[in-house]
């Protein structure tokens, strides 16, 4: 008798990811041309177009119901003094979003978006990843499969974000297990990090790759040893929206990270994301050009909460209609 371990649907899902609807594609692409416009006018908001087309199998597309899914979590890593800021202000900032007074609620009100926050056992944080495993297996497993549902409900366009005090130094160390390189390479200023504060960081990033050693060569090891909650949740989200047909606009450097790790999986496993803009974090520049993910906003904003993602969630949305309102108007 054999047993699965909790990792193994994963992998499954990770090897066998359907594909784009490549017909609906071209139709939208075909609308485009014969719209009585010069060719490839609208520049990139064609191409938005077709994709959402091509995964959500809708020629021309729509969205109807968009969603802003925000994960926070909390880490034990931050022990060490990698943020200016203390552990508590990660549940401040989801009561924030609760009450309706943070920046995310007034992006999604401006642009007509839906909005969830979870709380990932905020009062218990991982453990400290230069001396242990931040979860156990079964752990990130189930967060990742938590991560999956939280996704359920009907959304056609996901906007994956984040929360949580230190996990800039957290993608830090997953993009420096998914792409090589040491802490220095990877780590910023995240919330405001002096200089000293960011060599402590790159510090703590080079002992959690030196404990970890050989077993982040595997990527879901990998998501588990150095990663979080919000991570793990990020890539469950992701692989649903993958399997459900549902269009993902990627935030912040956290979701970069956790894309980072089901990229080193599986390389076609992010074709139905997009990365909505760059934050002034140099990690997420570098990941980002590592995954070949050009934003489509650049505004300097690195706020968290899955404010980008929300304000690309606007381009999106016209774009949907663009194409659809050209359509109606194209002569048979």
């Amino acid at each position: 008798m054999t047993s699965a371990l909790p990792f193994d649907d994963f992998r499954n899902l990770l090897a066998n990811l359907p594909p784009a609807d490549e017909a609906a594609e071209a139709r939208v692409r075909t609308l485009f041309a014969r719209a009585d416009k010069p060719a490839g006018s609208l520049g990139r908001i064609e191409d938005i177009a077709a994709w959402l087309a091509a995964w959500s199998g809708r020629a021309p597309p729509a969205v109807n119901r968009p969603l802003v899914a925000i994960f926070a979590g909390n880490h034990g890593v931050t022990r060490h003094g990698i943020s200016p800021r203390t552990v508590a202000a990660t549940a401040n900032a989801v009561e924030l979003c609760a009450a309706g007074g943070a920046a995310i609620n007034q992006v999604c009100i401006a642009n007509d978006l839906g909005l969830k926050v979870f709380d990932l056992a905020l009062h218990i944080a991982t453990a400290d990843i230069t001396e242990d495993a931040a979860l156990d297996e079964r752990g990130c497993a189930a967060t990742m499969a938590f991560g999956m549902e939280a996704i359920a409900g009907g959304a056609d366009l996901i906007c994956l974000g984040d929360l949580g005090v230190g996990n800039s130094t957290v993608a830090a160390a997953l993009c420096a297990a998914s792409f090589g390189g040491s802490g220095a390479d990877w780590v910023g200023p995240g919330s405001g990090a002096d200089a000293a504060m960011q060599a402590r960081k790159a510090d703590i990033v080079d002992a959690a790759l030196a404990f970890h050693g050989a077993a982040l060569k595997d990527p879901l090891e990998a998501l588990r040893r150095v990663g979080g909650r919000e991570f793990a949740a990020i890539a469950g989200a992701i692989i649903a929206a993958r399997m459900q047909k549902i269009p993902v606009l990627l935030d912040g450097f956290a979701a970069t990270a956790a894309a980072a790790v089901l990229h080193a999986a599986n390389p076609t496993v992010l074709d139905h994301c997009l990365l909505a803009s760059l934050s002034p974090e140099p990690g997420q520049r570098l990941a980002a050009e590592r995954l070949g993910l050009s934003p489509l906003l650049d505004l300097g904003v690195s706020h968290g909460e899955g404010v980008g993602a929300a304000l690309a969630a606007g381009l999106v949305k016209a774009a949907a209609l663009t194409s659809s309102g050209m359509a109606a108007a194209v002569k048979v």
